[in-house]
């Protein structure tokens, strides 16, 4: 019968290419490295500090295996379930197996190689190359051996091992009314044509739904079985999970030479360009978060208690679907998306950059992706990748790989859909836009470009111009540093308050169109981008909803707690916002209950009817308790009136968002200024003249940081136009950093001197 054993205790890590040789040698013990204990990254740190500097190249790992004594027709394997991003593995100084990308499982057989005594010596390596995905995104390509590792000891005719890292079976039921017809395939190896393999499908409660027996031909075996009065699986309501157990039986029928159990479960669903999202032949709106797999101190090494924390915040939150971006994630966290009930959009890292070297690395990527996780029932669809012309725009090349992904899929696939996630640059005219069968944009609208309401005005005009296709939002966001506070939150200051605000414009505007299928939020965790310098925070991405180690929920979290849980409670915002200047201050608080009741220091100040937001005005004069009520739930804070800000609550060059006391400075009467559009700006050759000449060497540094991003973007006429409608000032304020209030004054004022 198949064994697992964990192997992940004691390996000594050498953090440099030592060479295989010197790997297998008996020097490594005492000469190299620390010994550590798997998961493990050397990324940890480097990879979330900033300054894009972490390291990057092979690294070894090595371990002694212990004396095994094998039957003559037994197997020893070893499985990784993730090692970033290139591995090797030798046996004894032997090239025993290798694999390209960082995000599935492989195994290797050892049993060619295993001698009285044996060394594993595995490379690991996430050097730059132009063959595997990912080289270029915005996140931390963590190097290591960071997911776990096994033994398998199997029989020499076992289910298949080596088959792209799966489990040797496929299931995929079929509701049909009442019932489902349960399609089992399965791969052997070594088996001898005749064996029989027995199928047993047993409900949550173990007792048996369902049982056949099939031949095996030429180590492939295919049955049907049926699943009377078939209970589904049904989203968070009920997540309900069949069993598959199959065994490969000896000559004789009588012995179970190998066996694999999986869980799965029956549900139908489909997307309604008009209605969005439906399950099991209901609705069923989608809204919730995509999640990255590190997080702070811990890298990418995550433990199964670390994925059961997120889980359970997606829960706490009220979200009912999970975005795993930008790569496979660990099998536990699918099985936990099953358990849970989460309906989970799957992809692999073919993402900024597309490489015509890389080709072969994308199918087998997306190969492995869907041959290890096919009996999930949370996933819903396969992304063939991410803002993939954000470098090199749209090619044959390109259109050609997508193509072949796509085919793919649907070959590999026959019950799922594809999709993809399109970069906010990218026009919806495009051919590659309608490629998949279901699509999704990311757009920052509110954030890096345009305001908030242009996310609006996106949706509503591609629905118009293409009602019979699905289209959802699979990023969008605002990066918030929870120290940073504001009564007056602004785009770009990195508060609070603002991606709290621009949360709760994105919710209303989802709520309001049914036919956006999903919405999955840019992120739900702050994580590590080591290229970034941003916020206060080198090393992350803050556009999380919780922070990077999961020990602060921003209010942003609440407000999509407001609108997705059904579990009763209230929150009050700017809990962090302690100290405040005005003499009247807005206290905002956010429920999924009918009325809130406001307390200051004991007394009932007010009591609020309304939807999700809950806004009060209360006068301060000193230190004021603050409490929200709202039937059994409650939450207080503490502030206090101060005559001079806090600077802890303000970035750095956080000034550059007010340049001027007045408007009146501002705007001269029948004259230019930064309050003139720039559609209106660019009517004036003169005014025009001005701008670039003041503004262009700032935009040029900002393109030189974005790298090849910038140099191929090609403005979409509609995003144009949005752009247009900009103020010069809010133009501005996207270079905030490299924009200085002397350089805002001169701009102003030489546009000033220019009649209209």
């Amino acid at each position: 019968m198949r064994e697992y054993t964990e192997f992940m205790e004691q390996w000594r890590f050498v953090k440099k290419d030592i060479g295989a040789g010197a790997a297998a040698s008996e020097v490594i013990d005492a000469a190299f490295g620390e010994m550590v204990d798997l998961p493990h990254t050397w990324n940890a740190v480097d990879g979330q500090d900033g300054g894009n500097d972490y390291y990057r190249g092979k690294c070894w790992y090595v371990k002694r295996l212990p004396h095994m004594e094998l039957e003559r027709d037994e197997q020893l394997w070893l499985e990784f379930r993730g090692v970033a991003m290139m591995a090797e593995v030798y046996v004894n100084g032997q090239l025993a197996g290798k694999h390209d990308g960082g995000y599935s499982t492989f195994r290797v057989n050892l049993t060619p190689w295993l001698a009285e005594e044996n060394t594993i010596a595995v490379s690991a390596d996430n050097s730059a190359v132009r063959t595997i995905y990912p080289q270029k995104a915005d996140f931390t390509f963590y190097g290591g051996i960071y997911r776990n590792v096994y033994l398998i000891r199997v029989p020499e005719a076992h289910f298949a091992l080596g088959y792209y890292g799966g489990n040797g079976i496929k299931v995929t039921p079929e509701v049909k009314e009442n019932d489902a017809a349960v399609t089992v395939e399965g791969w052997t190896e070594n088996a001898p044509d005749g064996t029989k393999a027995a199928l047993t499908i047993l409900d949550a409660e173990g007792n048996v739904a369902a049982r056949s027996s099939v031949q095996i031909k030429e180590n492939c075996l295919k049955e049907e079985l049926t699943l009377n009065q078939v209970h589904l699986w049904d989203g968070k309501e009920d997540p309900y999970l069949y069993t598959l157990r199959a065994e490969l039986l000896d000559a004789g029928n009588t012995e179970v030479l190998d066996s694999v159990e999986l869980q799965f479960g029956c549900r139908t669903f489909f997307v309604d360009p008009q209605k969005g999202f439906f399950l099991n032949g209901r609705s069923y709106p989608l809204c919730g978060a995509a999640r990255h797999q590190d997080r702070q101190g811990v890298g990418n090494a995550l433990t199964c208690a670390m994925h059961e924390e997120d889980m359970k915040l997606l829960l706490e939150m009220g979200a009912n679907t999970i975005r795993l971006a930008h790569y496979q994630h660990d099998q536990y966290f699918y099985e936990l998306a099953d358990r849970c009930g989460m309906i989970v959009w799957a992809e692999i890292p073919y993402i900024t950059e597309h490489m015509p070297e890389a080709r072969e690395n994308t199918i087998s990527q997306m190969t492995e992706l869907i041959v290890q996780n096919h009996h999930h029932p949370s996933i819903i669809c396969w992304a063939l990748s991410n803002e993939i012309t954000g470098t090199t725009g749209v090619t044959e090349d390109l259109m050609e790989n997508h193509r072949i992904l796509n085919d793919l899929c649907h070959r590999l696939d026959k019950t799922r859909s594809t999709s993809m996630a399109h970069i906010f640059m990218l026009s919806p005219e495009e051919e590659l836009v309608t490629l998949p069968d279901i699509r999704s944009y990311n757009l920052y609208y509110g954030w890096y470009v345009g305001e908030m309401e242009d996310n609006d005005s996106w949706f509503d005009s591609y629905h118009e111009k293409h009602p019979d296709v699905a289209m959802g939002l699979s990023e969008y966001g605002a990066d918030a540093n929870p120290q940073y506070q504001s009564a007056s939150p602004q785009k770009g200051d990195w508060t609070e308050a603002y991606q709290a605000l621009y949360h709760e414009h994105m919710l209303e505007m989802w709520s309001k169109r049914p036919y956006i299928w999903a919405m999955h939020v840019w992120n739900m965790f702050d994580f590590g981008a080591d290229g970034r310098d941003e916020g206060g925070k080198p090393g992350q991405n803050q556009k999380g909803l919780v922070t990077f180690d999961r020990k602060t929920k921003k209010d942003a979290f609440y407000i999509y707690k407001a609108y997705l849980s059904k579990e009763p409670f209230v929150h009050i915002c700017g809990s962090r916002y302690v100290d405040r200047t005005e003499e009247e201050t807005e206290i905002k608080v956010y429920s999924n209950r009918p009325a809130v009741t406001l307390l200051v220091d004991g007394n009932v100040m007010e009591t609020l009817e309304a939807e999700k937001v809950f806004r009060f005005k209360a006068a301060i004069s000193g230190e004021h308790v603050i409490e929200a009520k709202a039937g059994a739930c409650s939450d207080t804070i503490r502030i206090r009136k101060v005559e001079q800000p806090n600077p802890d609550y303000r970035k750095a060059g956080g000034e550059v968002v007010n340049w001027f006391d007045r408007d009146d400075e501002i705007v001269r009467e029948g004259y230019y200024s930064i309050k003139d559009s720039m559609g209106d700006v660019k009517a004036s050759p003169e005014a025009l003249a001005v701008f670039d000449e003041l503004v262009a060497p700032v935009q040029a540094k900002a393109a030189e940081a974005y790298g090849d991003v910038a140099k191929n973007i090609q403005l979409p006429e509609e995003m144009q136009k949005m752009m247009d409608r900009m103020s010069v000032e809010n133009t501005l304020k996207q270079l905030a950093g490299l924009v200085t209030p002397e350089l805002v004054h001169k701009l102003n004022n030489r546009l000033n001197q220019i009649a209209k």
